[in-house]
């Protein structure tokens, strides 16, 4: 785990009790010192952490991966120095920039929310982070159960979760947004640039948009392979020949991953793009002392769920091993069993630094990941980046552009097979798009809540068809699929919040385009907890997809493109052809989510009975949220087959494994501070680390 810290105070640096020791942060490497201190705290590469200086009051910090040269940083540091935020986000590759000016300090955050920032009062001052833990720890914050209530009821709703994490008094800035401080006084102002509310933006032409997507999607991966190789600490040397594992093997149980560059291969339009385009850059993507010039690409075979769906399983593996045969490629697979469903080893784990669905699913992926290489890509977000959102139709509505529906709501009527309705689906789809683009901001979540309050859940019953998903889908906000297991109290508690939302909140963009920015957000959380449960010792995991520069590039691509049925699939192959790639396999970018579906019901099933008992006696019961009784038939109706929600059932039980693991957490993040003088007192040693 990796985070930066620092704070500004009013005066000089705060100190516990004034008296007392400083508060320092474990483990830390001091960057630049008082009054406005700055740490970078945890296994940072060396060439993760770059700092550029003006003269001694005037500095620029750069965490993560950053294409940009020094003299590049430089120009950006003079840029901030005038107040000009976009430059510190235009440089490919995925990182968070701190600028001190005198006595003023920007952080900035990215605009998928990838990399967060938070802050929280401290010390007459405001205290700052990457992480929000680490600050709960400083103010030792209790729990936010209105923002877990909001987080499950409605959890790609910005106007539920608001600034708020699961801590007491630490806030989030909204992605797109910078935090100014001054003098221990904050500020969050946006660096994205404003755009009118009465016309829609310019729209570009599609080959021009295609382009730039290229453009940014081939800079953001040689980025990544433009940096320094890193050898994994194997943690000790290896034991020699075992019958039957070879050197990749005898690695992966020793928990190291191999060393170079590598990426995910599943077979999806995804992961094949960033795996084709690392291997046909110029250069040798695994070079190490003259070893391994080929990429490593890694396919996961599920072997307990393949029988579900197997012919697509098949057709997805043949998929892999044909792009695979790319000269520039080693494919390996990892074949698994019910030993990596989801829902298994969910007594081990780390603690993350908030709740997320990916917290089942960690030691599953952690498998995959340890067959992967130091520097590893994966597909995360594409989805979110180039699909058109179902409430993108009621944008085009707004444009006047009511020919472009014909395809998509055509598409749609075939999408769940031949069936008496289907001549009626495109007028359905056709009348709900017009009602959300008439509907106005305020009304549409003001219905929410009192759907919320009536316990009123517009997927319910469950069919899992793309036409009902597509209808619920065209709405300003509905519930999670968390929310009808929820207690009235919390229901209530989170209708209140987008009461106030819907009262407060002017309406700013249109219904599609906000949609689309919030399951953006979303998926960019779920990333940040997916990195930190299942975590590889000396792995970095990219998402180019998350990046400023592709999400920038993304979003100038116009909505009729959009909308159009395998418009990701088609961008990502003109992406291809245009870096060079034109021989994909039949098939190449089909959709399924009947594998994963398939997967989540058969690890429920496997591990019912042990998900029973986490919730004998909850703590998500004892906070209100939730009646354990009602979760628990749940889960045994899911396991039986009985067509419930499985993704609001995940979230249910990630909430109450990070609750347990944070309760049962010992230490703190900080030495100085109240909390661990007691711990010591106790004869408790803390931990450093999340």
């Amino acid at each position: 785990m990796r985070w930066l810290v620092g704070w500004s105070s009013t005066a000089t640096g705060p100190a516990a009790g004034g008296a007392g020791p400083a508060v320092l942060p474990v483990g830390a490497q001091l960057l630049w010192g008082e009054p406005d201190p700055l740490w970078a705290v945890g296994d940072w590469r060396p060439d993760e952490v770059r700092v550029v200086r003006a003269d001694p009051e005037t500095r620029l910090a750069v965490f993560g991966v950053c294409g940009a040269t020094d003299d590049q940083l430089r120009v950006g540091l003079f840029a901030a120095r005038g107040g000009a935020l976009r430059h510190l986000t235009a440089w490919p590759g995925s990182y968070t920039a701190v600028v001190q000016v005198g006595r003023r300090i920007t952080v900035t955050g990215d605009l998928a929310g990838a990399r967060p920032v938070f802050h929280t009062s401290w010390a007459g001052g405001t205290a700052y982070a990457t992480a929000a833990l680490p600050l709960a720890d400083l103010i030792e914050a209790s729990l936010d159960v209105g923002h877990l209530a909001a987080l499950l009821a409605c959890p790609d709703a910005p106007e539920a979760l608001g600034s708020g994490t699961p801590y007491e008094g630490v806030r989030r800035i909204p992605p797109g947004h910078a935090l100014v401080l001054r003098g221990g006084a904050r500020d969050v102002t946006s660096y994205e640039p404003a755009t009118s509310l009465a016309v829609a933006a310019p729209q570009i032409a599609p080959e021009q948009a295609v382009d730039g997507v290229r453009a940014a999607l081939v800079e953001a991966v040689r980025t990544r392979l433009s940096g320094p190789r890193h050898v994994p600490d194997p943690e000790g040397l290896d034991p020699g020949p075992v019958p039957g594992m070879g050197p990749a093997e005898r690695r992966a149980a020793r928990g190291a991953p191999a060393p170079g560059v590598g990426a995910d291969l599943s077979g999806g339009s995804a992961s094949g793009t960033l795996a084709l385009l690392a291997a046909g850059l110029p250069g040798q993507p695994g070079t190490l002392n003259g070893h391994g010039a080929r990429l490593l690409a890694v396919t996961f075979n599920d072997l307990a769920a393949a029988t579900a769906g197997r012919a697509h399983h098949d057709a997805e593996l043949e998929r892999a091993r044909s792009i695979a045969d790319n000269p520039r490629l080693r494919h390996v697979v990892v074949a698994a069993g019910e030993e990596a469903l989801p829902y298994a080893d969910l007594a081990s784990g780390p603690l993350t630094d908030e709740p997320g669905p990916s917290l089942i699913t960690a030691a599953r992926h952690r498998r995959r990941l340890l067959a992967g290489s130091a520097d590893h890509f994966v597909g995360h977000g594409a989805r979110q980046v180039l699909d058109a959102h179902p409430a993108r139709l009621a944008d085009l509505l707004m444009d006047r552009r009511r020919r472009h529906l014909l395809r998509p709501v055509t598409a749609l009527a075939r999408a769940d097979g031949p069936s008496a309705q289907s001549v009626l689906v495109p007028f359905t789809v056709y009348r709900a798009a017009r009602k959300l683009a008439r509907t106005p901001y305020g009304e549409g979540i003001a219905d929410t809540a009192r759907c919320l309050l009536e316990r009123q859940f517009a997927d319910e019953p469950v069919s899992g068809g793309a036409v009902d998903a597509s209808l619920a889908a065209l709405a300003w906000c509905r519930p999670g699929p968390a929310a009808r297991w929820l207690t009235g109290e919390s229901l209530a508690q989170v209708s209140v919040r987008l009461g106030d939302a819907a009262a407060r909140s002017p309406a700013i963009g249109r219904p599609g385009e906000r949609r689309a920015r919030a399951a953006l957000t979303r998926q960019a959380a779920d990333q940040r907890v997916f990195e930190q449960a299942a975590e590889v010792r000396n792995q970095r995991l990219h998402a180019p997809f998350l990046d400023n520069q592709v999400v920038l590039a993304c979003r100038a691509l116009p909505d009729t493109l959009r909308v159009q049925p395998d418009a990701r699939a088609s961008i990502l192959r003109s992406v291809l052809s245009g870096s060079g790639v034109r021989d994909l396999p039949p098939g190449w970018g089909t959709t399924s989510h009947l594998p994963r579906t398939a997967s989540v019901r058969a690890g429920l099933r496997t591990a019912v009975r042990e998900l029973v008992e986490l919730f004998d006696a909850p703590l998500l019961a004892d906070a209100g949220l939730v009646e354990a009784r009602v979760v628990r038939k749940a889960l045994r109706s899911a396991a039986e087959g009985e067509p419930l929600p499985l993704d609001g059932l995940a979230e249910l039980v990630s909430t109450e494994l990070w609750l347990r693991r944070l309760l049962a957490r010992r230490g703190t993040c900080w030495t100085g501070a109240a909390a661990r003088q007691r711990a010591l007192a106790g004869g408790v040693v803390p931990r450093a680390s999340l």
